[in-house]
């Protein structure tokens, strides 16, 4: 037996090994989209990021960066190499726990004469490795695994974690009849309280855990016994998950609260208080436990104890967030805010098991527990939470069909008539409740996730199907066609895997029910845990791979079951284990093949090369207001860890809505002061001016911004309205028309006039902001204006919402680049029809042609997704529009200049032409490329029509963004050929518009 387990540990340091290269060689080398240049920037820095946080990781992510011997520009390949180890880590220890289930499968079972398990053959350990490289290699190469694999997210350790526990609940159950063998489930526990650390995705393998514990310890399990162990192991999940995690800190904050305030204790005393008494209790229990002799407590008590110890590493937030630095989301530098952070209370939450369906209105709204701050020695109520009351014949069993309380509820209803039919204001039925359930959240976001792991995946457009053997490959549009991430599998992972699973029942059910729980409850139990909403920014598949783990075990086992059917043709157990070796490597082998070029993300620069492209845009000091997430998260890598360009204040809008963000916006960062606003912080504290609705005043036509911000401090009556219902008397604006008045003189002096824009210099800005409710953010951008002087640049960037958070001052933009400046300078040409802002054609070309950089975007062999291909069109979009001023002004030659480079840096080949493309034809005909523009107008008129006849049938109902999209590009192709004159190719795109304006 000796030398059989050195063979596995030398074959699980080989796979692990494999697995490590093909992570390391397809890593992405810097800050990829959405989390990561968070997550890296706070890493490298020991920053706070978005509750809950994940503190272990960024522990860990510190040590990395310090590889980095002060290079930054490693700092983010050093931390994304963090994820490609703990992947790999996850893959050996899905081995070693297939081959020890496997083990259970091949070798005898033990009996009472021979407790322990036989020496394997040489062809029973072959074919036990063979079980374990076949599932744990066809995990690795799975599409969601190895996207996970490749940047700075929490998800590929959180697997980690998972697949450790695993292996050590399966080591525990062949050791558990030794004296120590409580010291694994001890062990395991330290695991479960490290991995809240890094996501609580871990915490729902208990379950299937607790069923492998209650079978190893019951000598002859029941069905009910069964279920009852299921029972409790659920309620262990609720303890960690409410009880522990943010209920222990939400005692000590009751502690807290009640010694400061009522005892006239300093701060942290009651925190400290109660860590004693919650120290003594655990004493007491382990002095009950061992004079009573009680094991089974005494390791409950270890345990928890452990888990406290693992989920200590939470303390580094409110340490961290006490050092006021400059990434630190909520503030929790107390027990209280601590509480709120790891509640998540700023995302607000959905109803699970009983709620109001989509249609409901609230009726009254009631508190729901006080927010307390810190005000001279004591705790004091900052705002009282208000929680929404519906009617209890508005509410059902198992809300799925529910509203967000951020969307009308007929926009709301609109999406979910995609899965299920319901009626305008008619309350939804369990029927339809349910639907919903099976349709959109098991069968769209988790059957369609699944299945692309070991079936095929359609493309990497969101919403992208299953692509089976059997699928269809006609008419398909390009854009998907061609996609790098159309993968094919075959369905051979899934038929293996299904091999495997019926194999394992025949032979071993007891463990086929512990890895069937284990794949229920990190798939579909999640699924009805998060009651997704029927839209989401993206593809959410990353959630699942503990399902997609846990199914590897049955690929795995499934070359077992290949084995037993060679055994016919094969009598030798050697050679029948080899041929199903190499049967069962054609899974990985077909995996890693098609999932190459779409997971090879090693030239991929797109996110932090936008940012950097982004702050080079604005003026030495600026604000830059932004959106959250892709637009925000690379600009706080680039500044934090690359250090560039931090005299650039990056400004959320989104983060502007809370008290926290705004405190933290009155700070020095770096080589930016703090940002000029006339409004104290208790005018921004959190339930006071979270929204000031528009209130008409037929006696006010216009409002003098800086007489409102007055008055908004001032706290005037004469902004207040009351709605007579008992809510509370809110500020208002009486107009929608604001006017700023400029210091023309002083605006002179400072130098940012433009010399062709010295006669746009107005005495006063007028802008209409909207009938609408007016948010916190919108009245801080005010109050920046009012109080800046323009003093400092302020900028907003291209991708912000014109609607939303224009705040009607588009005919004040200049376009300087990927953001907007707001000058006192009026736009003689402003068109609420036309793209907002002058253009500032000298000043826009430096940036494009000579500063910006564009790495890897003319590499067709760099794989640029959905996410990566949105920036590109910002590109594109800032060069057709300033080719086409330069070709307005006469300027041909710079025009086709201008062209030729954005068609260089950005070619079809690399990143597929879009909306924008057409717009760069008038100036490549002008510039004497008539032939080209007319091969290009052909291509991406031929590529409209195709994909509008593909998309345009019903059953792809769920991609009208591509629809409209290409819409929008047979348009342009309209307008392009008729300002060149080409009325035949003018009358093309027409014709294939024309089905459509009639719609």
């Amino acid at each position: 037996m000796g030398s059989y387990a050195r063979l596995n540990n030398v074959v699980g340091w080989l796979v692990f090994a494999v697995a490590t290269v093909v992570y390391l060689l397809t890593l992405e080398p810097t800050a990829s989209f959405w989390d990561c240049g968070e997550f890296i920037a706070c890493s490298y820095k020991l920053l706070v990021p978005h509750p809950p946080g994940a503190p272990l990781f960024l522990l860990l992510g510190r040590l990395f960066s310090l590889l980095s011997f002060g290079d930054t520009s490693k700092v983010a390949v050093l931390i994304n190499t963090l994820s490609a180890l703990s992947s790999a880590f996850a893959v050996l220890f899905l081995f070693w726990s297939i081959t020890l289930l496997a083990a259970k499968l091949v070798l005898p079972r033990p009996t009472p004469a021979s407790p322990a398990l036989l020496v394997p053959t040489r062809g029973q350990a072959l074919l036990m490795q063979a079980a374990g490289v076949v599932g744990a290699l066809a995990f690795a190469f799975s599409d969601s695994f190895w996207f996970n694999a490749e940047e700075a997210e929490v998800y590929a350790m959180s697997a980690l974690c998972t697949a450790a526990v695993v292996w050590l609940m399966l080591k525990w159950e062949n050791r558990a009849d030794e004296p120590d063998s409580d010291k694994w489930l001890v062990l395991i526990a330290y695991v479960i309280g490290l991995s809240i650390g890094v996501h609580l995705l871990n915490l729902v393998a208990i379950p299937a855990l607790g069923l492998l514990y209650y079978h190893r310890r019951q000598p002859a399990p029941t069905l009910w016994g069964s279920v009852v162990t299921l029972l409790i192991s659920s309620v262990i999940v609720g303890v960690v998950l409410v009880g522990v995690i943010p209920g222990l800190p939400s005692l000590a904050g009751s502690f807290e609260v009640f010694f400061v305030n009522s005892l006239g204790m300093p701060f942290n005393s009651g925190v400290v208080g109660f860590v004693v008494l919650l120290l003594g209790l655990l004493v007491l229990g382990f002095r009950v436990s061992h004079r009573q002799n009680a094991r089974l407590l005494n390791t409950a008590l270890l345990g928890f104890t452990f888990i406290l110890i693992g989920y200590s590493c939470y303390l580094i937030v409110p340490i961290r967030s006490g050092y006021q630095p400059t990434i630190n989301q909520n503030g929790p530098r107390d027990v209280l805010s601590f509480v709120s952070y790891l509640k998540r209370e700023q995302y607000g939450s959905r109803p699970l098991l009983y709620g109001p369906h989509v249609f409901a209105q609230p009726i009254a709204q009631e508190d729901a527990g006080p927010r307390y701050v810190r005000e001279g020695s004591k705790y004091v109520v900052a705002e009282q939470r208000q929680e929404l009351i519906y009617r209890d014949e508005d509410k059902m069993l198992l809300p799925r069909l529910y509203s967000d309380g951020t969307s009308s509820a007929s926009q709301r209803a609109a999406a979910y008539r995609q899965w299920v039919d319901i009626q305008e204001g008619v309350k939804p039925t369990m029927g339809q409740n349910l639907a919903f359930l099976l349709r959109y959240q098991m069968g769209h976001m988790f059957w369609r996730y699944f299945l692309w792991n070991y079936v095929g995946r359609e493309s990497d457009v969101q919403h992208a199907g299953v692509l089976w053997p059997t699928t269809s490959h006609e008419a398909l549009p390009e854009r998907v066609a061609d996609s790098k991430a159309r993968n094919n599998f075959l369905a051979l992972p899934l038929l293996l895997g299904v091999l495997g699973l019926v194999y394992q029942v025949r032979r071993d059910p007891r463990n086929a029910l512990v890895v069937g729980l284990l794949f229920l409850f990190t798939g579909l139990a999640i699924i009805v845990y998060l009651n997704q909403p029927p839209l989401e920014p993206r593809e959410r598949d990353y959630t699942f791979t503990g399902a997609t783990y846990a199914f590897a075990i049955w690929i795995g086992l499934g070359v077992l079951a290949l084995a037993e059917v060679l055994r016919w043709a094969l009598k030798a157990d050697t050679a029948r284990a080899a041929v199903a070796l190499l049967l069962g490597l054609i899974v990985p082998g077909i995996m890693l093949a098609e999932g190459w070029d779409d997971h090879d993300r090693s030239d991929r620069f797109t996110s932090v090369d936008a940012a950097k492209n982004l702050l080079n845009s604005c003026a030495p000091n600026a604000i830059l207001f932004t959106n959250g997430d892709n637009d925000t998260f690379p600009l706080w890598y680039a500044q934090e860890v690359e250090g560039i360009r931090t005299d650039v204040r990056v400004a959320v809008l989104s983060y502007l809505n809370t008290d926290w963000y705004i405190r933290q916006m009155t700070n020095r960062a770096y080589k930016s002061q703090p940002l000029p606003i006339s409004l104290p912080a208790a005018r921004y504290r959190q339930g006071t001016n979270d929204y000031l609705p528009y209130v008409e005043n037929p006696n006010v036509s216009s409002v003098n911004l800086h007489d409102f911000i007055g008055l908004v401090k001032a706290n005037s009556d004469l902004l207040k309205v009351s709605y007579g219902d008992g809510s509370p008397t809110l500020l208002s604006f009486p107009s929608p028309r604001f006017y700023l008045p400029v210091d023309t003189t002083a605006v002179k002096q400072l130098g940012i006039i433009p010399p062709g824009r010295r006669g746009q210099l107005v005495p006063q800005m007028e802008f209409n902001i909207g009938k609408g409710a007016m948010e916190k953010r919108n009245l801080f951008v005010l109050d920046i204006l009012a109080t800046n002087q323009w003093k400092r640049p302020v900028y907003f960037a291209t991708s912000v919402a014109r609607t939303e958070d224009h705040l009607g001052l588009d005919a004040y933009f200049q376009l300087e680049g990927l953001a907007w400046r707001v000058l006192p300078l009026k736009n003689p040409n402003d068109d609420p029809r036309e793209e907002a802002g002058y253009l500032a054609k000298d000043l826009l070309y430096q940036k494009l042609m000579q500063q910006f950089t564009y790495r890897g975007l003319n590499n067709p062999a760099v794989f640029h997704d959905e996410n990566s291909q949105m920036f590109p069109a910002n590109y594109r979009a800032k060069f057709a529009r300033l080719a086409n001023a330069y070709l307005a002004a006469g300027d041909t030659a710079t025009a086709k200049k201008l062209a030729d480079k954005c068609l260089a840096v950005m070619p079809d080949r690399a990143i597929p032409y879009d909306f924008y493309t057409p717009q760069l034809l008038p100036a490549l005909t002008a510039g004497g490329e008539s032939k080209r523009a007319n091969q290009l107008f052909d291509l991406l008129l031929g590529r409209a029509q195709r994909a509008l006849t593909y998309y345009s049938n019903p059953a792809y109902a769920l991609f009208d963004r591509e629809l409209s999209q290409q819409l929008a590009t047979t348009q342009q192709l309209y307008l392009a050929a008729q300002q060149i004159g080409d009325e035949r190719r003018a009358n093309q795109a027409f014709q294939l518009l024309q089905p459509y304006l009639r719609q």
